[in-house]
């Protein structure tokens, strides 16, 4: 192993010691918050938030090792993966459990559903694919070293990156490997596919277009630092964040850079795009919301800490979680606050809004259901480890 990846393997090690001390943290109860019982990452495959009034909702507070059956048909179902090495499937509606699938090792990748099937990676070294209805494997492919970045499906193709410093393309339905591309340095990044082509950062500090039926490599732009971020792209332009503390605006097709906006610090978070806004968070604590076209601020919100979560944009509000414990909801035209609920721990976990409920996970070891309007506590289900996967909401049909 050569001194340079042994660094990068340290650094991740390193996180995942400082998360687990800070949940050890939270137990004593410098970060404990009491959670009441009141009624009250995004996607394409997700369901869209409604917009509407949550439904009145009886709450409760669910233990992981309370396995009970759902009282009804779900209407939506809620994927989440967990430190306790489990991929979960909540009732939506109730945060009744309806499965959980155990990998290997910590899930930190989020899940992707598509055509029926959940694809997660787990630092087991694998991508899975389990039925949405009921876990069951359908197959799983060996990586070569930890899977912590998230899948994407596109034309019956699941796109995930490795830290064997591969991009992946797999056959959706058997796990056959169609193509790989190898990078210079673990690709934490998460793939996005855009008219036939992927969209990928690395840890060697660049941005890579590959052909998305051949793995061919179309451009790579090049950073300052290390790509952590996850490309999203809207309007032929590709947005991402980078360790050099910049967001940059790239020319889907050529890769030029369009503009670049420089934050305080580190930027992990993985920018959203909604009615020509960028919203990204920054680890210097700020929730920054820019010009799609020019890159000019348009607001900023100085949270408590550091902003590793992702935002998500739904109806006119910006959902985000900071690593001051606390997941905001914000006007997406103005940044006001609209409201705040303090969970136990840092949120890295990105959060989904869908039939007017925000789902997000903490690193207190719970995934919260949130009204979306109010922030009220709709259900909260507590796992055994930190949750850092973000919750992806679907039918569970297949």
């Amino acid at each position: 192993m050569t001194m340079k990846k042994a660094l990068i393997c340290l650094s991740i090690v390193a996180i995942v010691v400082l998360c687990t001390l800070n949940v050890a943290t939270a137990s004593t109860g410098n970060y404990s918050t009491t959670i009441q019982n009141s009624t009250h990452h995004t996607r394409d495959h997700a369901l869209k938030a409604s917009g509407g009034t949550s439904k009145s909702i009886s709450n409760w507070n669910y233990a992981t090792e309370r396995n009970l059956a759902p009282s009804s048909t779900p209407k939506g179902i809620v994927y989440i993966g967990n430190g306790d090495h489990n991929v979960y499937a909540f009732n939506a509606n109730t945060g009744t459990k309806i499965w959980n699938y155990t990998t290997g090792s910590f899930v930190w990748s989020s899940p992707t559903v598509a055509n029926g099937i959940v694809y997660v990676g787990s630092a087991d070294h694998n991508v899975y694919a389990l039925k949405a209805n009921t876990g069951t494997k359908m197959w799983n492919y060996t990586t070569g070293y930890w899977v912590l970045s998230s899948p994407t499906v596109a034309n019956g193709i699941v796109y995930i990156g490795g830290l064997d410093h591969n991009v992946y393309a797999l056959n959706a339905n058997t796990g056959t490997k169609i193509w790989s591309y190898t990078t210079g340095s673990i690709v934490y990044s998460s793939p996005t596919v855009a008219n036939g082509i992927v969209y990928v950062g690395s840890m060697d500090h660049n941005v890579y277009a590959l052909n998305a039926n051949t793995g061919t490599k179309i451009w790579s732009y090049t950073t300052k630092s290390n790509v952590w971020s996850s490309p999203t792209v809207a309007n032929g332009i590709v947005y991402v964040g980078s360790q050099d503390c910049n967001v940059y605006a790239l020319n889907a097709v050529t890769g030029a850079k369009v503009w670049n906006y420089t934050t305080g610090s580190i930027v992990y978070s993985s920018p959203t795009v909604a009615n020509g806004i960028v919203y990204v968070g920054s680890q210097d604590c700020n929730v920054y919301a820019l010009n799609a076209n020019t890159g000019a601020k348009m607001w900023s919100y100085k949270t408590g800490y550091w902003v590793v979560s992702s935002p998500t944009a739904a109806n006119g509000i910006v959902y985000v979680g900071s690593d001051d414990c606390n997941v905001y909801a914000f006007n997406a035209r103005t940044g006001a606050k609209m409201w705040n609920y303090t969970t136990g721990n840092w949120v890295h976990s990105s959060p989904i809004a869908a039939n007017g409920i925000v789902y997000v996970g903490s690193l207190d070891h719970n995934v919260y259901a949130l009204n979306a309007n109010t922030g009220k506590l709709v259900w909260s289900y507590t796992t055994r480890n930190p949750v850092r996967s973000s919750p992806i909401v679907a039918n569970g049909i297949g």
